[in-house]
């Protein structure tokens, strides 16, 4: 396994941040939100492995991605760092956390998908078999802005600019490995997993998505008392793309 695709943004010498994505997506999307409201902080923002440029040989379950990480950080000689994490990059940010606790300061959770109903995610998992392919980029193009309604006006330009790859059928793809995702739809369905108890965490659940469950909040407020901050974004699933200015500040706020 080569060493995961990285990119960076931000200030070179500010703060860690990891960034993690989620499934069928890669380390590119964070590029507005880092720019814009993260511009001091040191962003490392990785495509996972399966994902985007890096890798797309297995295994791809939430142990080589924390392995991955875990390299990550140890090539930049980052011995602590912040988390920030979507969806399927939420359950990574986690088992890392429980995995090398004495490297991770404070998590940042959007939507994450943690514990989710298996037949929601048995559904999802049979799709990806089949992701399909595009006759040109422009179709791609009308893909992503159907897909993505209320994202940032670029954002379907900056998908296909990034995401997209012309393969040997002669047809588009999106640079995803369908079977790394049908394992990450696996791994999300299983039991759900709370932030480590010392951990400070910011959980910030996109209200027009229904991916935490009230029932996750309550154990993660269990878990973490007070170390606990929740806040809700008027926005679908993919809320960074959708209110990047409003979720940036929440995530400014909880790690200034």
């Amino acid at each position: 396994m080569t060493a995961p695709y990285v990119r960076d943004y931000g200030a070179a010498e500010g703060p860690a941040l990891l960034a993690l994505h989620g499934i069928k997506g890669h380390g590119a999307r964070w590029r507005r939100i880092a720019e814009t409201s993260l511009y001091d902080f040191s962003v490392i923002a990785p495509d996972l492995r399966g994902h985007g440029r890096s890798d797309h040989a297995p295994p791809w379950n939430t142990e080589a991605h924390v392995a991955d990480m875990l390299a990550v950080l140890d090539a930049r000689a980052v011995d602590r760092v912040d988390l920030l994490a979507h969806s399927f990059g939420g359950l990574i940010a986690l088992r890392l956390a429980h995995a090398a606790p004495e490297r991770v300061g404070r998590i940042v959770l959007l939507d994450p998908s943690v514990g989710l109903p298996a037949g929601q995610l048995h559904q999802q998992a049979r799709r990806t078999l089949c992701p399909g392919s595009f006759a040109s980029p422009e179709e791609a193009r009308a893909e992503r802005r159907s897909a993505w309604p209320a994202a940032f006006a670029a954002a379907s330009d900056e998908e296909v600019a990034e995401h997209l790859v012309r393969r040997g059928d002669g047809r588009w793809h999106w640079r995803f490995e369908p079977a790394a995702v049908v394992t990450a739809c696996s791994e999300m369905a299983g039991p759900p997993v709370t932030p480590p108890p010392a951990v400070p965490t910011l959980l910030v659940i996109a209200g027009r998505s229904g991916f935490v469950s009230t029932e996750y909040v309550r154990a993660c407020r269990a878990t973490l008392g007070e170390r606990l901050t929740v806040a809700e974004v008027d926005a679908g699933h993919m809320l960074y793309l959708e209110a990047p200015e409003e979720t940036g500040e929440l995530i400014r706020r909880f790690l200034a």
